[in-house]
């Protein structure tokens, strides 16, 4: 770098530069997050300029600084600049308390230049100011979007941070000495993870009432269900999204949430809103072609799912009560997809197991908060985003594992039932599942006292050997009350 170039100013946009986020829209999301209603305010406050709706968000929301996704390479070029006594500058046009809270944290720059009520510190308007403190030609400009251009054009230095090629060729045309840094494509993986895949495994719930009526061979029955499992999946998936735009920073304090694409900055909320929107619409066209009831289903399960995301998830025990309500409407609409009757005992069966298994997702959050705490000596607290506290875990544990027990119950009971006998030659068999059950229930509750237990116990079970062995058991119990005759 020459002479000339380490008098100038550093000059370092914020939103998609330093960090790999936008503040404007995550105060909106937290904002509406913590009061939805003030939904009817932000157009009247965008009237009178973003910068009052910048404003009035940022007196509503709180973000916390420390764990903003901040890329690595732009601290490094700061902390270069100062190394070598050049003047650092934070220049953004989020409002003036996030970038005020942010050079607090870290303590890299030299002066802030920020939006406020009367000011939004953006294109034009923040290249005027800049050459107004600096000079024209005085300061070298680290930003990362196109509406950066007025700013560039009158920048010493040109320093993009993963700049797209149209704007790459732009600012050749420019004729000034240039560098891009952090341009990194997004991998397929980043956005099969967003939208959590894996976790479209649960939607094979959907089968289940064509397997307990023995409509395996229905063709159009499986034919349907598939598409209701398509359907489901690309519905959930964009719940996945909306609860993770607005549980960005509790996510960020968690040890493994705060991977997440969006959490961790690798996809913008941006981007996040649009695949929602994109898997929204998809879903709803295929579920048009199913039956009413299916959709219905599908629909209280958006309702109920961002209902719980937003406010159910906080309520002590309701939130445990509605997953495992969630994890019934999955039955439920594969049941209406396919045609087949609701079976009383598949809905009580459903309801006793997924509770259950809600209870072990809160005990097992609750055993890693309490390992944390006695390593750290803290004093009791809640899990992040919960209401639950450690000393809960003991009876949480009683419920979960009664839960269990009483799905078997109703197992047994559905095994001396008359409707029993209209599927099965030999149901006395069917007995032999009773005691499967109560040593998986068993299985379980222990693993996860032992705190050995993922967060999600069905993605542990779709893992673990031996759910698997039990459920081959489970078949072949099946198979043969079925086909064998005593």
């Amino acid at each position: 770098m020459s002479d000339g170039s380490q008098r100038m100013t550093l000059c370092v946009d914020l939103d998609g530069t330093l960090i790999r986020t936008d503040l404007s829209v995550e105060s909106l999301l937290g904002t509406l997050k913590r009061s939805p209603w003030l939904a009817f305010l932000v157009p009247l406050w965008l009237l009178q300029g973003k910068s009052v709706l910048k404003a009035e968000l940022a007196r509503r929301a709180d973000i916390d600084v420390a764990v903003l996704p901040y890329r690595a390479t732009v601290l490094q070029l700061v902390e270069g600049a100062r190394a070598k006594g050049r003047v650092t500058a934070l220049v953004t046009g989020s409002n003036q308390r996030y970038a005020q809270a942010i050079n607090e944290h870290l303590d890299m720059f030299d002066r802030v230049h920020a939006s406020d009520e009367s000011r939004n510190l953006t294109g034009r308007r923040k290249a005027a100011l800049l050459v107004e403190e600096y000079g024209e030609g005085g300061f070298e400009y680290v930003a990362n979007g196109r509406i950066d251009l007025p700013i560039w054009e009158r920048a010493g230095r040109v320093v993009t941070v993963n700049a797209s090629k149209s704007l790459l060729r732009a600012l050749a045309r420019l004729g000034k000495p240039q560098r891009n840094i952090d341009r990194v494509p997004i991998a397929a993986k980043t956005w099969l993870k967003a939208i959590r895949i894996q976790q479209w495994v649960k939607n094979a719930l959907l089968f289940v009432p064509v397997l307990t009526a023995h409509r395996l061979l229905d063709v159009a029955a499986i034919s349907n269900v598939t598409m209701g499992f398509v359907a489901f999946s690309l519905v959930a998936s964009a719940t996945y999204i909306v609860n993770d735009l607005f549980d960005l920073d509790s996510d960020r304090h968690h040890d493994s949430k705060r991977h997440r694409p969006f959490a961790a900055g690798a996809l913008s909320v941006e981007a996040g809103l649009a695949l929602c929107v994109a898997l929204l619409a998809s879903g709803t066209a295929i579920a048009l072609m199913l039956p009413i009831g299916f959709q219905l289903s599908l629909l209280a399960y958006l309702v109920s799912t961002l209902l719980y995301s937003f406010r159910l998830k906080r309520v002590v025990s309701l939130d445990v009560i509605v997953l495992a309500g969630l994890y019934t409407l999955r039955v439920i609409a594969g049941a209406f997809a396919a045609g087949v009757a609701l079976s009383f005992w598949l809905l009580a069966f459903s309801m006793f197991i997924f509770l259950c298994l809600a209870l072990v997702k809160r005990v097992a959050e609750l055993i890693e908060l309490q390992k944390k705490e006695a390593l750290a000596e803290q004093e009791p607290g809640n899990v992040q985003g919960r209401d639950y506290k450690t000393a809960d875990i003991s009876i949480l544990q009683i419920l979960g594992a009664t839960s269990g027990y009483l799905a078997v119950l109703v197992v047994a009971l559905y095994i001396n039932s008359e409707e029993v006998t209209l599927l099965y030659r030999t149901p006395e068999i069917l007995w032999l599942i009773a005691p499967l059950l109560l040593l998986w229930v068993t299985r379980l509750w222990v693993v996860t006292t032992r705190g050995l237990m993922d967060e999600d116990p069905i993605l542990f079970a779709i893992k673990d050997s031996k759910t698997w062995v039990s459920a081959l058991i489970a078949a072949v119990i099946l198979a043969s009350a079925t086909v064998v005759s005593l």
